[in-house]
């Protein structure tokens, strides 16, 4: 699986808290214009909860093991154990060994066409909403465009490392040619995930906050180690004056994005990279945890 380097809720009605049907389900959801989004969903309860995967990854990124081996569960399955929970193949995506089950589109696409894809998806699936919407890195910035163009959707947000328009602030403009290299398909099919990284940050930087229960998790370790440098594996411009320049504004980046959302909380000790949700599932589904408890209590 590829690692990419990267007032309180309106009133919710009561239909809305009532629990949603179905337990498990997987099923190819057609979006119209011959495309169809792989969709997964377990659990039952409301309110619902979407997981937005990072640059590249499959839906099932959420229901995978913890990196070290340990028993813990993932994320998908656990939160399926208190409330509806789904996540979603975006076109281009994979694993190690897969590729996305939903239609491929032209790439590279933009975070706005990504969150229209959500939209649809959501209308088609017929989930119900409002929504709390979790958002791994790139998935995290799908989330914020989201629901700063459907508001009355979105009740939670969770944001895990998510990507942000303060990463390009903090970068030089010769730092950023190597995250956005970085962050290109290589040696790819031509369907992979690729996105069009100026028009991001500037559709980031136009999106506007909700005012929402929201948790920011920040990975506090980083994830181009010296280690990682001297394996030879990453291009020769990736050096450690590179690594500790992003490092520097991803922190820069993370900090800025909890002060964005009002009355958000940060959560900086998170003893992870940048997949919290593979390395911490357990803090991640306590975040999510905490924003459900809160919607529930009204």
């Amino acid at each position: 699986m590829k690692r990419c380097l990267l007032a309180v809720v309106a009133l919710m009605s009561l239909v809305a808290l009532l629990p949603a049907s179905g337990m498990a389900s997987a099923r190819s959801v057609s979006i119209g214009h011959d495309r169809s989004i792989y969709l997964q969903c377990r659990g039952h309860g409301s309110p619902t909860v979407v997981l937005l995967s990072g640059f590249g990854d499959r839906g099932d990124v959420w229901d995978t093991a913890a990196l070290d081996g340990s028993p813990r569960p993932a994320v998908l399955p656990a939160t399926a154990r208190f409330t509806r929970v789904c996540a979603y193949d975006r076109p281009g995506t994979r694993t190690d060994t897969a590729a996305s089950r939903s239609t491929p589109v032209p790439q590279p696409t933009t975070v706005s066409e990504a969150a229209a894809d959500l939209s649809a998806l959501l209308k088609a699936a017929r989930l119900p909403g409002p929504y709390v919407l979790v958002g791994h890195s790139y998935g995290g910035a799908i989330a914020r465009v989201f629901a700063g163009e459907h508001p009355r959707a979105v009740a939670g947000l969770v944001f895990v490392d998510a990507l942000s328009e303060g990463l390009e602030r903090g970068l030089t403009p010769d730092q950023l040619a190597v995250f956005e290299a970085l962050n290109t398909p290589q040696g790819q099919p031509a369907s992979a995930e690729a996105v069009l990284w100026p028009a991001t940050f500037a559709e980031l930087r136009r999106a506007k906050p909700i005012r929402v229960p929201t948790i920011v998790l920040s990975a506090d370790r980083p994830q181009l180690t010296p280690e990682v440098i001297a394996s030879g594996q990453l291009p020769p411009e990736v050096d450690q004056a590179f690594a500790d320049a992003l490092w520097r504004a991803q922190l820069a980046a993370q900090a800025a994005l909890a002060k964005r959302y009002r009355g958000a909380k940060h959560i900086r000790h998170t003893n992870s990279t940048h997949y919290i949700q593979l390395e911490r599932p357990r803090l991640v589904t306590a975040a999510i945890r905490s924003i459900v408890a809160e919607l529930r209590r009204g």
